[in-house]
């Protein structure tokens, strides 16, 4: 993404399938570059590997970027960037994890995913009518929007995906009979998840799986929109809520209150209440609760209209 005239902070998101033997010894050095760089953000270490996103002056990020691309299987490291004008995060943050994107699948080997598929190529790809296309997102990312004809699994979680996969797996073999190998071809935001659903379906057997190289955020940035085969938007982990094809900023808000994206429909209902509700939790929601919400939103464009930064809303610490 080209810098824009006024920013001054680079975000960086990355994550990398690797073998970490002892990755609470990449811990302490990690950070301490991080905070003596004044870089700021989460990152997520784990025995299969590095997840996150960080925030800094342009150098900074690079001498980052330096040291996580000499770590074991990151030498080719290649993050999304994008630009802001303000930090978008408060501290610096290097946690260890079991997982640094939760499948729920403690044996699975996720360095041994499917085949990548570029943006260019992959219209071709889930137009053969032998392939089966499943969107690895959760279900209120997918309202967003998706791509035509692919299967919704409706998880609330990533970690519901192996539980639906196998219940499905069931149904389409009855229908179709065992003796038809599955041809499949999955897609995420970012690459992460489809990246690691299609190591666990190649361990559940299934030969021949694809994914999208980069996620549907290269697809969005790389592919025409006459050509695409993209509908509506693509809901994102940060303050732009969805983007289109281009990487635009699309229509959808945030909700405050449940954290869901909220379609240009919805926020013409009287059950929206900008920072507060949305109709998707108005009901579910206390009216203690509202009125914190008010008070909190109330403050934030206080703090806006003084040109102060208000401690609340940062971007996320992942990628999709």
């Amino acid at each position: 993404m080209r810098r824009p005239p006024l920013a001054r902070y680079r975000v960086a998101a990355l994550y990398r399938f690797t073998r970490f033997p002892d990755p609470a010894a990449l811990q302490g050095p990690l950070a301490a570059l991080c905070c003596s760089l004044g870089v700021k953000g989460t990152l997520l270490l784990a025995r299969e590997g590095i997840n996150g996103t960080i925030a800094g002056e342009d150098a900074a990020i690079e001498a980052v970027l330096a040291h996580i691309r000499a770590l074991p299987g990151c030498a080719d490291l290649t993050p999304k960037t994008a630009w802001a004008e303000r930090m978008p995060f408060y501290r610096m943050k290097v946690r260890l994890k079991k997982e640094i994107v939760t499948l729920g699948e403690p044996d699975l080997d996720p360095t041994d995913a499917g085949t990548y598929v570029a943006p260019a190529d992959w219209n071709a790809l889930i137009s053969d009518p032998d392939v089966l296309v499943i969107d690895t997102r959760n279900a209120y990312e997918v309202a967003v929007g998706r791509f035509e004809g692919a299967i919704d699994p409706q998880t609330a979680s990533f970690a519901d995906f192996p539980a639906w996969f196998r219940d499905w797996r069931k149904t389409v073999e009855a229908e179709r009979g065992p003796q038809a190998p599955l041809k499949v071809a999955m897609y995420c935001t970012g690459g992460i998840r489809c990246e690691k659903s299609t190591a666990f379906l190649k361990a559940e057997g299934v030969e021949q799986v694809f994914h999208l190289k980069g996620g549907v955020l290269d697809y969005l940035e790389q592919i025409p929109e006459p050509e695409s085969l993209w509908r509506g938007e693509c809901f994102v982990f940060d303050e732009r809520v969805s983007v289109g094809h281009g990487l635009a900023e699309g229509d959808h808000v945030l909700c405050r209150g449940c954290r869901m994206p909220v379609s240009p429909e919805d926020q013409a209902s009287p059950l929206y209440v900008e920072g507060v509700a949305c109709p998707a939790c108005h009901d579910q929601r206390s009216e203690a609760q509202k009125a914190r919400a008010a008070e909190r939103h109330r403050q934030v464009l206080h703090c806006e209209a003084l040109g102060v930064d208000h401690v609340g809303a940062t971007l996320p610490a992942k990628i999709g």
